[in-house]
């Protein structure tokens, strides 16, 4: 395997680096940057939207005008406590805000407004399935409310430009303990937090528009060593395949440079999704460097039991409850409720399926390999195919019931479902304008069994002789004979009969 060293050369990677270097191990903290899906910005009343025309959506408080005073968006407040009570976390009455310093271009006022001693959640933690597959705690330090920065647009000539329409987009970040010990733990903590701000509706969570993204924070040491190493900084990566790579990456670049006498320094780095690799972006700031002090302008914020015990009221069944719920109440396999589960809409739209055919099992194979597979292929959301109103949970509980009750076969189903797919009519309405109904008589199968069995003495001697592949095309024969209209379960039946 080819090592990394200083310069940063290329690192062919395996699943988990870590199983090729067994005296060591790697200890990983995530902070998570969640955009929130108000209608408006957290300190002003300026649009929250993506996508808009740069600088179009900014006012003197979003834009830094000295003397302007910031106002709190209550939305904010119910959507932090929202992801704290389903984070496990202990909310925190009196909350709130400071300053905290950093001299940026796409910050206009060289302050961030954020929450330093007082997050307004504390203590909690989301389960995750490790390396194992064991079920796993890891435990979340602190979720805490702040404002984003601008963007910073560069060009290849040198030129750079300010867009301020993100300036103010209220953010959530979870601070996680250093509890990860892998890229794989790593990758399923992010994509259950991910899961679980889409189940609650507070930020639609697109990695590609930044609006979920994380810094990883990442250090090595030998297992016989009891002070944690050098922690490096991962900055801003946008999506679960990039984070999985820049773990694997860092995690033996460190290693290698340890291997090698090489001292290693805090830093932050930024990951190149083209050469795969890492590189230094600056040193790593201490929260001094940041002067937090707090924040004059905004008073504290005390929350009431009354608003916490309306907010868990108001939370949907979670992700983790769900799955449970879900492997109990329909034998699902533990694969099959995360697939299930992974969205919200998904785990509706199978629920619906199962009360239109009472097949559970049956609407989880359709669903993880029909409906999904659809998806894939027509380039689709399943917002899109809800939208549609084509394939619906009770026309696919329609079809499976015909199939489980065999008025048609599985060839025919298939038919049947793309036919669905394209026009939305019923699959009732479907097979019988196909003529798709499936030749389930004994006595009609029988007589073309018989003349098969005539016409193809050579393979029948084969068959009887031991050679069971012949027997597949006996079968074969017999759908062709029947164009693909008859019950597979009777033809084998009546072929052992007539062969034996």
């Amino acid at each position: 395997m080819q090592k990394n060293n200083a310069q940063g050369k290329s690192i062919q990677k395996k699943s988990s680096i870590l199983i090729n270097y067994p005296d060591y191990e790697a200890t990983i903290g995530i902070e998570v940057h969640v955009q929130l899906k108000t209608k408006t910005k957290i300190f002003c009343s300026c649009p929250n939207r993506f996508g808009d025309t740069p600088n179009a959506n900014i006012c003197y408080i979003c834009s830094g005008y000295p003397g302007t005073l910031p106002v709190l968006n209550k939305k904010v407040v119910d959507y932090a406590i929202m992801l704290g009570l389903a984070t496990n976390c202990s909310i925190t009455q009196e909350s709130e805000f400071d300053r905290k310093h950093y001299f940026y271009p796409d910050l206009p006022k060289n302050y961030q407004i954020t929450q330093d001693k007082k997050p307004i959640c504390y203590e909690g933690h989301v389960f995750i399935s490790n390396d194992q597959g064991q079920e796993k705690k890891v435990r979340v330090l602190r979720i805490h409310m702040e404002e984003d920065a601008g963007k910073n647009i560069h060009s290849t000539t040198g030129k750079s430009w300010v867009d301020l329409n993100r300036a103010g987009t209220p953010l959530l970040e979870i601070v996680s303990y250093p509890d990860i010990a892998s890229s794989h733990e790593a990758r399923a903590y992010l994509e259950n937090l991910h899961t679980l701000v889409r189940y609650l509706d507070i930020s639609d969570a697109n990695m590609d528009q930044g609006s979920f993204r994380a810094d990883v924070n990442i250090s090595v040491k030998k297992k016989t060593e009891t002070q944690l190493g050098t922690r490096i900084e991962l900055k801003n990566i946008n999506s679960f395949k990039f984070i999985t790579q820049a773990i694997e990456y860092e995690i033996e670049r460190q290693i290698s440079m340890l291997e090698a006498g090489e001292k290693l320094t805090q830093e932050t780095r930024l990951w190149d999704s083209k050469k795969n690799q890492t590189y230094f972006m600056r040193s790593k700031e201490e929260g001094n460097d940041y002067r937090y002090f707090v924040e004059p302008d905004l008073p504290k914020l005390l929350i009431e039991d009354t608003w916490i015990q309306k907010t868990r009221e108001s939370l949907p069944e979670l992700p983790h409850t769900k799955r449970k719920r879900l492997e109990q109440d329909y034998n699902l396999s533990p694969y099959e409720s995360e697939i299930v589960t992974s969205n919200r809409l998904l785990a509706d739209f199978y629920e619906q399926t199962v009360k239109a055919c009472d097949k559970p099992k049956q609407a989880s194979n359709w669903i993880l390999r029909d409906v999904l597979g659809y998806l894939k292929e027509q380039k689709l959301t399943l917002e899109q195919l809800v939208e549609q109103a084509k394939i619906t949970p009770e026309y696919l509980g329609e079809l499976i019931l015909e199939l489980d009750n065999g008025v048609i076969n599985s060839k025919a189903a298939q038919t049947v479902f793309a036919e669905l797919a394209t026009t939305g009519k019923s699959p009732i309405a479907i097979i019988k304008d196909k003529n798709l109904e499936q030749i389930g008589s004994s006595e009609e199968l029988e007589k073309i069994i018989l003349s098969i069995i005539e016409q193809n003495p050579d393979n029948v001697e084969k068959y009887r002789a031991g050679n069971e592949r012949v027997f597949k095309f006996l079968v074969g024969q017999a759908m062709k004979e029947t164009k693909g209209k008859g019950n597979p379960k009777i033809i084998q039946e009546l072929l052992k009969k007539h062969l034996a």
